[in-house]
């Protein structure tokens, strides 16, 4: 273990081996940071936080800050729960959840990168790249292997789906089906065909997927319609997890397709 000597850490805390700590870093008594931790310089861990093993913290971040909610009150019992093998930039800001016993979490293996905000209660899954100065809002979730483009920002209870590609400076208040590009304002563009590629789809399901998008954005179909002609449908599990995804996006609705993008996305 190695902590600089301007370092506070609190004796309550408790830190895993190998865990590093930079200078004029405080770390407050309800921390647990796992094995192997790094944290540079100037970071604040405050509240109930927990840490996994493997993360790297860059300098400046704040981790586990009262949730900007006006409604929260100080003595409610909220934390963070962060799990292995992320690496979270320079002044990046995590909020704990705002609602009694309420958890802001993050997965596994993320990249958050300089600036990157995650209000309370947002959910974010694993291998996820949150580029620079990206702002989510409270109760947003981002499921596995998304990419939020730089500048992005992102509306309280909005869902980001699996491989989501977000083209950067966009602004979303509607949930983003999964496998989609997305950019501008609540504007879908396509299929990302390239994060498919690389995730391992193999052609047949990409090109399951291509034919779910073209049912429901380009068929002419309603959403009810779409998801009723689906079901008579053989597709494969992606394709299914697709209108599983805007089955359930009730509470928010999903962003519309942007007409004449085709040749942006592949599909």
């Amino acid at each position: 273990m190695k902590i600089h000597p301007t370092a506070i850490v609190d004796p309550g805390a408790q830190l895993g081996s190998d865990v590093q700590i930079g200078p004029y870093s405080v770390i407050g008594p309800q921390a647990v940071i796992g094995a192997r931790t790094v944290i540079q310089s100037h970071v604040v861990i405050d509240g109930s936080v927990a840490i996994g093993a493997g993360n790297f913290i860059g300098h400046g971040a704040i981790i586990g800050g009262v949730p900007q909610d006006l409604s929260f009150s100080p003595e409610r019992k909220t934390k963070i729960e962060i799990g292995n093998g992320n690496v979270i930039r320079e002044y990046c800001t995590i909020h704990r959840g705002s609602a009694e016993g309420s958890a802001t979490k993050i997965g596994d293996n993320n990249f958050l990168m300089v600036g990157a905000h995650v209000g309370h209660n947002c959910e974010v899954g694993n291998n996820v790249i949150i580029a620079n100065n990206c702002l989510l809002a409270g109760h947003v979730r981002v499921d596995d292997q998304a990419f939020l483009g730089g500048g992005s920002t992102f509306h309280q209870y909005m869902r980001v789906g699996r491989l989501v590609m977000v083209q950067g400076s966009s602004a979303f208040g509607k949930d983003l089906p999964p496998f989609v590009v997305a950019a501008e304002r609540n504007s879908v563009f396509g299929v990302n065909v390239v994060g498919l590629r690389r995730a391992g789809f193999s052609a047949k399901d990409r090109d399951q997927i291509k034919n779910a998008f073209k049912l429901l954005y380009t068929s002419g179909l309603n959403i009810s319609q779409a998801l009723k002609k689906a079901a008579a449908t053989k597709f494969g599990a992606p394709a299914r997890e697709f209108f599983a995804f805007v089955a359930a996006a009730k509470k928010r609705g999903i962003c519309p397709y942007k007409t004449g993008s085709e040749a942006v996305s592949g599909v």
